[in-house]
């Protein structure tokens, strides 16, 4: 296995285990409560994510058929909320028992897989790859949920691990397309965009021939500043909350840099 594949795992095992630890803790009530990921419960999160990973395991899915929801909006939330649905009525405890045996299963696969398993053809959310591209995303969208549990239940955690560094990693890589093309910043227009922690990270833009290219060092003016702490910038980025909910400073350009506040959520 190559490092980058190892480190892969280690990711996904560290999200699945932090998140199987906070459920156990958890009461019957505690399941039921709503998240931020919208129309879905405590359980609702740890259901998708077994019935993700059944499917990558080569398991059936659910027959089920879930009633139509104002939540779902295209065909992979069809499939994902079968799944969820089918586990609706299911004991918190039962659906962590499920969970913890498929995420057992899935990193013995993981671990066992060769070379040309980790690069061989895959389809991924954002388009053709690998099957290490679809991981990647897998990763994420572990981590993101395990958040939403978290913040459902009171047990803030994790903020600053390896999947949350690649995460924000991720989600980070879509500030230049925000900026310029989402938020229409004219050429010359320039960005600072600071993580102030528990994940900490700069991104410093210029728009050049209607892009925005990176640069070394940030500029002594620039348009726009903007900051918020790493938990912030995933809460934005996913959806799970809207601008006027959270904390973030802009100085500058105000209207640019509400424009890239508004549109720095990247979930389909």
């Amino acid at each position: 296995m190559t490092p980058e594949a190892a480190a892969t795992v280690d990711k996904l095992a560290e999200t699945w285990g932090s998140l199987s630890e906070v459920c156990r803790a958890l009461t019957a009530e505690q399941w039921d409560l709503p998240t931020e990921c919208p129309g879905w419960s405590v359980r609702d999160n740890v259901s998708h994510l077994i019935g993700t990973e059944r499917g990558l395991a080569g398991q059936p899915a659910t027959s089920h058929v879930a009633p139509s929801a104002d939540w779902v909006k295209n065909p992979i939330g069809t499939a994902n909320e079968n799944e969820v649905d089918a586990r609706r009525g299911l004991p918190g405890a039962d659906v962590l028992a499920e969970f913890d045996e498929i995420t057992a299963t899935r990193l013995a696969q993981l671990r066992a897989m060769t070379d040309e398993e980790w690069t061989a053809d895959s389809w991924t959310p954002i388009g053709p790859g690998t099957l290490f591209d679809f991981l990647q995303i897998r990763i994420l969208d572990s981590w993101v949920h395990e958040q939403d549990v978290r913040r459902a239940v009171g047990v803030p955690g994790n903020l600053d691990g390896l999947a949350a560094n690649h995460t924000i990693d991720r989600l980070v890589r879509t500030i230049p397309a925000t900026f310029g093309r989402r938020a229409g910043a004219p050429d010359g227009a320039s960005l600072v965009f600071t993580l102030t922690g528990p994940v900490r990270r700069d991104v410093r833009l210029q728009m050049v021939d209607g892009r925005a290219q990176r640069l070394d060092a940030a500029p002594a003016d620039p348009t726009v500043r903007i900051a918020m702490d790493s938990e912030t910038f995933v809460l934005l980025a996913t959806g799970r909350q809207p601008v006027d909910a959270v904390a973030a400073t802009v100085a500058g350009d105000a209207t640019l840099g509400a424009a890239v506040l508004a549109n720095l959520n990247q979930m389909i």
